[in-house]
C-alpha cells in the first residue's frame, strides 16, 4: 500500500506535514509506504534535521503550491505541478492508493471530482467529521461543507455514505441514521427536511431512526447524522470551538478534550473512486499523523468498493 501525503498543504507546511509523516511512519506496517509529495529538497532537510533517514519514504518532487486562498478550479488547472494536482494524478494512475492534504479544501474537492471522479450513481460527494459521545464512542456527521445546498435525494445518499463509512472504518453494526432537524416530529423543518424525511423513512438502504435536534448530537441514540453542508459546517465550527474555549477557561475535561480536531486527522471525501482525506488548515504534526492513518484505514476497509456496490 502506498499512501500519498501533500507536504506543502496547510498553514504550517512543510514542517508540520513532514513531522507528522515521521510519526505516521512509526505507526505504519512494513508493507505500507508513505509517498511525500512536494519540495523534495526542503523535505529531506527537515527529515535529516530530525535524525530521520529519507530512505523510509518515497518522494515525488513538485515545484508549485496551491495557496489556501486560491480559487480551487483555476488553481488545479493553472498549477499542474502543484502538490495537490500531482497527488491526484498519482491517485488516478493507482501509483498511490490514498491521498491526503491539509491544503486548500476546495482544491481537494475539485481535484477529487476531476481526477478520480465521483462513483457512478453518487450525485454529490460528501465530507464527514467525528462527533464525540458523552458516554464514550463517536458519531459521524455529514455533510460538513462540500455541499451548501442539497436536494432530498442527495441527503438520502449521504445517509448511505455515512452508514457505510461507520460500518467499514469504525466497525459499527447496523448504524442508526438520523436527519438533523429543528424538531423530532415528522412534519418539522424547512422544505428540504420535510421532503427528505419520507424518502429516508421508506428506504431500505440504511437504518433510519427519524429526526434529531442539535441537543441530541452528543447523546447515544444515533450513529450517523445527516444534513446539508451549510448546516453541517456551522455545527462543525461550533463544536471545534468547545475545545478551544475549555482551554482558555483553564478547564480540563475528558469529554471536551475529544473535540480536539488533532485526534481525528481530517475529513474524508466520501463518494469518489479512491480514499481522499482533507485535513484542517492549522493541522499540527499529530493531526497529520492521524490523517495518514485514517487514509490507511479507508484503504484497508475496502470502503470505496463497498460504496460502489451500494450504488450499482
Amino acid at each position: 500500500m502506498k499512501i500519498g501525503l501533500d507536504i506543502m498543504g496547510g498553514d504550517y507546511a512543510p514542517k508540520a506535514a513532514v513531522l507528522g509523516a515521521i510519526e505516521a511512519y512509526k505507526a505504519l506496517s512494513a508493507d505500507q509506504k508513505l509517498v511525500l509529495i512536494g519540495d523534495k529538497e526542503v523535505t529531506v532537510n527537515i527529515l535529516q534535521e530530525n535524525g530521520v533517514s529519507p530512505d523510509h519514504f518515497e518522494f515525488v518532487h513538485t515545484t508549485e503550491v496551491i495557496g489556501m486562498g486560491e480559487h480551487p478550479t483555476k488553481a488545479i488547472v493553472q498549477k499542474p505541478d502543484s502538490s495537490i494536482s500531482v497527488g491526484f494524478q498519482l491517485l488516478k494512475n493507482n501509483q498511490i492508493q490514498a491521498f491526503s492534504s491539509a491544503g486548500n479544501t476546495g482544491a481537494m474537492l475539485v481535484g477529487s471530482m476531476f481526477s478520480v471522479k465521483t462513483i457512478p450513481g453518487v450525485v454529490r460527494p460528501a465530507m464527514t467529521t467525528i462527533v464525540p459521545k458523552l458516554k464514550g464512542g463517536l458519531g459521524i456527521l455529514l455533510d460538513v461543507g462540500a455541499n451548501a445546498d442539497c436536494k432530498p435525494d442527495v441527503l438520502v445518499q449521504f445517509g448511505v455514505l455515512g452508514s457505510l463509512f461507520a460500518q467499514s472504518v469504525y466497525d459499527m453494526s447496523n448504524p442508526r441514521v438520523a436527519l438533523i432537524n429543528i424538531g423530532e416530529e415528522e412534519e418539522k423543518g424547512n422544505l428540504l427536511c420535510q421532503a427528505t424525511y419520507p424518502l429516508m423513512k421508506e428506504t431500505k438502504l440504511f437504518n433510519f431512526v427519524g429526526n434529531v435536534e442539535g441537543r441530541d448530537l452528543f447523546s447515544e441514540g444515533t450513529d450517523v447524522y445527516v444534513c446539508d453542508g451549510f448546516t453541517g459546517n456551522i455545527i462543525l465550527k461550533l463544536a471545534e470551538s468547545f475545545y478551544v474555549i475549555t482551554r482558555k477557561k483553564g478547564l480540563k475535561d475528558e469529554f471536551f478534550d475529544r473535540f480536539n480536531y488533532e485526534q481525528y486527522g481530517g475529513s474524508p471525501i466520501l463518494g469518489v473512486n479512491a480514499p481522499v482525506v482533507v485535513g484542517h488548515g492549522i493541522s499540527s504534526p499529530e493531526a497529520i499523523k492521524n490523517m495518514v492513518l485514517l487514509s490507511r484505514n479507508m484503504v484497508e476497509s475496502n470502503l470505496v468498493d463497498k460504496i460502489k456496490q451500494a450504488f450499482q
